[in-house]
């Protein structure tokens, strides 16, 4: 890690999910310099997973890979003098370091050991009103990591801290910024959200793919400087791409509006500038920031029953008429027990005259959830096998009969920061409490900014809407956000409005019932629309197709519309 506090502080990221790319560690180290290596393991449904397994022994609750990648690269870390910050600790962050220390007393590496914890309140849940979850972490800020690595720590690992958190920490010790750095801090906030994701910020899941080779993309780098801007980057030679619209869905991915709250400071995501300095470097500027709520999030996650699911497959004619007569036949034999919740979907995915039996196939899909597993097992699966010889003629199904599987509930939850310890475990042992923010501001919505004038009426053609924007889409809680852009003024001045919440209404018939906010950023030609309990509760509980609402923005672009020829 440099020394020169006047530098940039390179800080790549290996891993954007737990299961991400085992080798982008090893790349990361290789393929270029780097003062620090971070990597984001933890999302909603990874701490139920890590919940599970601590149900099983303990002394689990960590990420298992993160400990597999040090065994092969701890010792060419250490040779680099790069620095490693990573949330793997999940449930059990001082696990994880005690088995660190272990694995570095067998290489024989002299590696300074931290972990950051507090954040698991699962014992004080009754407390705090919590109701009856298998987790319960408050998401911590940076000031934990900061403090670790000024203590001389070589490698840091926390519990559960805001993804941007990773990053933000070892910019603030590098800098040596103050808690009421507030642009600063912002900044790095911005700059950590852009790359705590991993491969999305190169070109992974980027909606012009097309427009040039994305290959294998290699991971992320911010080069962050002291007044909190900073140039994402990727090491040379690698695949993939980073360009202003790369970074500009990344910026809209899992986000509200215009304040994007963090532990430590609140950003302002109205107020930053995209320069594409030169090829795969991109320049974040201008970020505002403001002191940070005074409430915590806390992700919650509890068992909330069994669930299975079954799919017909429906081939050739009378495809309507084939799926009502199964869905008849299984719902009577199911009446005795009926299960709690029974959800069908029909996906026509067949077509007329096809070529292949596959082509001519429609899928139905019935799931089912109850909190008696044998109802939700082999009472329902059985059931619809039995109809094999007694249903629509071609009956076949993709599975055989299974058992029942346990589903998770996400919820959210607030708790004032001062409830919520915050420790930092430095190398030697000792226990550092951090403070709380001394300064904080409740979170608010922006006032909505004044609209461009409209595009002058001219000539429109029916195409995809996709031939105009792009789009990034994801899931917070049940919850699913969609974020717009679009690359010209002209394009802007036309979407700002076009798209409205009516429009967008009518373009996605399963939001017509929903709650649905629409949030301008016309800093980056961008829109953000927050979709409410289109996920249920949650992606463990797999309310839908698509539970993460991964896809919901590609559905988006493919819907057709009338766009004036002039931006086409």
């Amino acid at each position: 890690m440099t020394d020169d506090r006047t530098a940039p502080l390179r800080i790549g990221n290996a891993s954007g999910f737990y299961g991400d790319r085992f080798s982008a560690v090893r790349e990361m180290l290789t393929g270029g310099p780097l003062d620090v290596l971070t990597g984001d393991y933890l999302a909603e449904l990874t701490m139920l997973i890590l919940g599970r397994d601590r149900m099983k022994d303990p002394n689990r609750g960590y990420a298992k890979t993160f400990l597999r990648q040090m065994e092969e690269n701890l010792a060419l870390a250490k040779e680099k003098g790069v620095k490693i910050v990573a949330n793997a600790g999940g449930l059990n962050p001082a696990g994880l370091a005690d088995t660190l220390r272990e694995l570095a007393e067998k290489l024989s590496l002299d590696v300074k050991i931290a972990h950051v914890e507090g954040d698991d309140l699962i014992t004080r849940a009754g407390e705090l009103d919590f109701q009856d979850p298998l987790t319960a972490n408050a998401y911590l800020g940076a000031w934990g990591i900061a403090e670790c690595l000024n203590a001389g720590a070589d490698v840091v690992v926390t519990g559960r801290v805001t993804d941007a958190s990773v990053i933000v920490g070892p910019a603030a010790a590098h800098f040596g910024w103050a808690r009421e750095d507030y642009d600063a801090l912002a900044g790095a906030v911005v700059a950590g959200h852009v790359i705590e994701c991993g491969a999305q910020a190169t070109g992974g899941n980027y909606a012009f793919f097309r427009e040039q080779p994305i290959g294998v993309p290699g991971f992320p780098i911010a080069e962050i400087h002291a007044d909190g801007s900073s140039v994402i980057t990727k090491h040379p030679g690698t695949g993939g791409v980073v360009n202003t619209g790369t970074v500009t869905a990344q910026l809209l991915y899992e986000i509200t509006g215009a304040r994007y709250a963090n532990p430590d400071v609140t950003s302002r995501f109205d107020t930053l500038t995209l320069t594409q300095e030169d090829p795969d470097r991109v320049r974040i500027s201008g970020v505002r920031g403001e002191a940070p709520p005074p409430t915590l999030k806390v992700c919650l996650n509890r068992l909330g029953g069994f669930r299975n699911e079954t799919t017909f497959v429906l081939t050739g004619l009378d495809i309507e008429e084939k799926a009502a007569l199964v869905r008849d036949q299984l719902e009577t034999a199911l009446k005795p027990h009926p299960p709690a919740d029974i959800r069908w979907t029909l996906a026509r995915t067949d077509h007329t005259d096809a070529d292949t039996e596959e082509r001519a196939s429609a899928l139905l899909h019935v799931a089912v959830k109850d909190s008696d597993p044998k109802i939700a097992g082999r009472a329902f699966s059985g059931a619809a096998i039995e109809l094999a010889l007694a249903s629509y003629p071609g009956f076949h199904v993709t599975a055989p009969p299974s058992d029942a599987s346990p589903y998770g509930v996400y919820t959210a939850s607030y708790v004032d920061a001062e409830e919520v310890p915050h420790i930092a475990v430095l190398p030697d042992g000792r226990r550092v409490d951090i403070a709380r923010a001394a300064e904080t501001r409740a979170l608010s919505e922006v006032d909505e900014p004044a609209l461009p004038e409209p595009l002058p009426d001219g000539p429109v053609r029916r195409v995809p809407l996709g031939r105009v924007i792009g789009a990034r889409s994801g899931d917070k809680g049940g919850n699913a956000n969609l974020g717009v852009w679009v690359r010209s003024e002209e394009a802007w001045r036309w979407l700002v409005h076009r798209l409205t919440v009516a429009e967008f209404r009518l373009l996605l018939p399963e939001t017509h019932d929903l709650t649905v906010t629409r949030h301008l950023l016309p800093n980056l030609w961008a829109m953000n629309f927050v979709v409410e309990d289109i996920l249920g509760e949650g992606v463990a509980s797999q309310a839908r197709f698509d539970p993460q609402a991964k896809a919901f923005g590609e559905w988006l672009r493919s819907r057709e519309i009338d766009v004036p020829e002039a931006l086409l």
